[in-house]
C-alpha cells in the first residue's frame, strides 16, 4: 500500500487563523489516524510578502496546537527543481509564453462578458510566430507563462468529501504558472512538490476545487499519478454567512484569550460532521473516529461562544501538571482541584487564589451581623482536622435554626466576598482557620 503522506502548506504572509488551523488539523489527523506522515511546507515563493517572523509564528502555533510535523520544507529552497520541471513542460509544449498586459486581459474579459460568453483566455498567444515573439521581446515585453490545458479529456476524480467531480477543461482558462518577472504562482510548484515529496492525499478547503481540476492535468503532464483529494466545506460564522472575522481570528488571539489547544482541536475536528463535539483532552478518541466520509458538503458553522463553553469543559479536566507555570506560585493540587470546576480559563485560577489567600472585601452584612458573629465564635472552636465546613454549618444550624440559603450564603459572602464559587467544603480548608475567623469577625466590625 502507498504510505499516507499529507501536507499543510501555509504562506508566511500572516498569522495562522481558524481556517488554516482546521486545514492543518485535518491533514495531521488523517496522517496520524492512518499511521502516515504529516509535512509542513512553507509556501514562501512570494519573496515580497513572505516574512521570517511569520515562518517562526507558524512553527510556534503548530507546536502549541500539538500538530508537530514529521518534516519541513520551504519552497524558496526548491527553485532549481521547479526550473527543471518547468523547462521539461516548455519543451513538451505544455507551457507557453503569453505577452498580454493585465490591462489587455481585463479588456478581453469585459468584451467576452458583454457578449454573454465566459471570460476564458482565448489562447491568442499560441498563434504568435517566432518572429512575433522576438519582436515583442525586442520591444521590452516580457512574457508570463501559461500551462496549456488538454481540452480533449474531461477532468474527473473521486473526492473523499464531495464525491465524483467532473470539469470540462475547455471551459477554463489556461492558468498562469509564472509571472513575467520570473516568480512562481501557486499551482505548478505545488504540484511539483506533491510529486517530489510523495504526497498521497491533498486535504484542503472547497475553494480549491477548481485548482484541483487544473493541477490534475499538471500531474499528468509531469508523468505522475495525482494524489487523492479531499475538499472540506468552508467555515461560516455564527451569523450564518461567511465571516471576515474568521479570516482574522488568529491562533495568537485564541491563545491570549485563554483558549486551550485541546478545545480548538476538539471543536475543529468535528465541525462539519454529525458527530457530537466533546471536550476531548486526549486526541486518541478523535483520531479513532476520523473519516472524511463523515464530513458533509454544507458550510461548517464556527461559533466562538461554543468554543468558549467547550474550553471551560476542557479546563475542568486538566491536571495540575498541565497548568503548572500558568497558575499562581504556591497553588498545589488541592487548591487547583477545588477551583477548577468554576473556571472558564486557566487564568481565572488567579482570582480564586486571591480569594483563598486574601484579603477579601465582604459585602455589607445587614441583619446577618449577629449570625456572622456567632459563626466567628463557632469557627474558632470547631475541629479543623476533618471537614470544617460541615462542622461549622452543622453547629450554626443547631444554634440559630437557619437552613438552606439563609445558612450558607452569608458565610460564603463573608469568607469569599462572592455569592457564588467553588464548593465551600473544598474551599474552607484552603482558607484555613485563622483567615476564616478573621474574615468572619471583620465582616461584623
Amino acid at each position: 500500500m502507498t504510505p499516507i503522506v499529507t501536507r499543510f502548506a501555509p504562506s508566511p504572509t500572516g498569522r495562522l487563523h481558524v481556517g488554516n488551523i482546521r486545514t492543518a488539523l485535518h491533514n495531521w489527523m488523517f496522517a496520524k489516524a492512518n499511521g502516515g506522515r504529516f509535512l509542513l511546507r512553507i509556501d514562501d515563493t512570494d519573496a515580497a510578502r513572505s516574512e521570517e517572523r511569520f515562518v517562526e509564528a507558524i512553527r510556534v502555533d503548530l507546536a502549541w496546537l500539538g500538530l508537530t510535523p514529521d518534516a519541513e520544507v520551504r519552497q524558496s529552497e526548491r527553485f532549481a527543481l521547479y526550473e527543471a520541471r518547468f523547462d521539461e513542460l516548455v519543451a513538451a509544449g505544455r507551457i507557453y509564453p503569453a505577452y498580454e498586459t493585465a490591462q489587455e486581459l481585463d479588456l478581453k474579459r469585459k468584451i467576452q462578458l458583454g457578449r454573454g460568453l465566459p471570460p476564458v483566455y482565448d489562447r491568442a498567444a499560441l498563434a504568435l510566430t517566432d518572429a512575433d515573439r522576438a519582436r515583442l521581446e525586442g520591444e521590452g515585453v516580457q512574457p508570463h507563462w501559461r500551462f496549456r490545458l488538454d481540452h480533449d479529456t474531461a477532468v474527473e476524480w473521486d473526492d473523499l468529501v464531495r464525491g465524483d467531480q467532473r470539469f470540462e477543461p475547455a471551459t477554463m482558462s489556461d492558468p498562469v504558472v509564472r509571472r513575467a518577472d520570473g516568480s512562481w504562482l501557486y499551482m505548478l510548484p505545488s504540484a511539483i512538490d506533491d510529486i517530489d515529496l510523495g504526497i498521497s492525499h491533498v486535504v484542503r478547503g472547497e475553494d480549491h476545487v477548481a485548482n484541483t481540476a487544473l493541477q490534475i492535468q499538471m500531474f499528468a503532464a509531469l508523468g505522475a499519478t495525482p494524489p487523492t483529494f479531499a475538499h472540506t466545506a468552508l467555515l461560516t460564522g455564527s451569523e450564518g454567512k461567511l465571516s471576515k472575522r474568521l479570516g482574522s481570528l488568529g491562533v495568537d488571539q485564541l491563545r491570549e484569550s485563554g483558549i486551550e489547544p485541546q478545545a480548538i482541536r476538539a471543536l475543529l475536528a468535528r465541525l462539519g460532521t454529525s458527530d457530537p463535539v466533546e471536550p476531548a483532552v486526549d486526541m486518541a478518541p478523535l483520531l479513532a473516529g476520523f473519516d472524511f466520509g463523515r464530513f458533509g458538503r454544507a458550510p461548517a458553522r464556527f461559533d466562538e461562544a461554543e468554543l468558549a463553553q467547550l474550553n471551560a469543559r476542557v479546563v475542568h479536566q486538566l491536571p495540575l501538571d498541565a497548568v503548572r507555570g500558568r497558575i499562581p506560585a504556591g497553588m498545589e493540587a488541592e487548591a487547583w482541584e477545588a477551583v477548577r470546576p468554576n473556571l472558564s480559563t486557566v487564568a481565572e485560577a488567579a482570582d480564586w487564589w486571591q480569594v483563598i489567600e486574601g484579603p477579601v472585601d465582604s459585602p455589607p452584612v445587614g441583619e446577618d451581623a449577629d449570625y456572622l458573629a456567632a459563626a466567628a465564635e463557632a469557627a474558632a472552636a470547631i475541629d479543623w482536622a476533618a471537614d470544617p465546613w460541615q462542622a461549622l454549618t452543622a453547629q450554626l444550624k443547631q444554634r440559630t435554626g437557619r437552613k438552606g440559603k439563609a445558612l450558607f450564603l452569608p458565610l460564603r459572602r463573608a469568607l469569599t466576598g462572592r455569592d457564588h464559587g467553588p464548593d465551600m467544603a473544598a474551599l474552607l480548608p484552603l482558607i484555613g482557620r485563622d483567615r476564616a475567623v478573621a474574615r468572619l469577625r471583620q465582616a461584623v466590625e
